[in-house]
């Protein structure tokens, strides 16, 4: 699974980990996290991360 970055704060999303405090399991694909997600650093929503490469 692909990790993405925030544009915004470059806080990195990385699907083996998930957003535990954000109550995303780890093994979640970035395709997969509710629409109403949002970075735990800034704030952003899933538009605002890009895909690292």
């Amino acid at each position: 699974m692909k990790k993405y970055k925030c544009d915004v704060c470059e806080w990195v999303y990385d699907p083996a980990v998930g957003d535990p405090d954000g109550g995303i399991a780890a093994g979640t694909a970035f395709e997969d996290l509710p629409d109403g997600w949002v970075c735990p650093v800034c704030g952003v929503g899933k538009s605002d991360f890009s895909p690292v490469e």
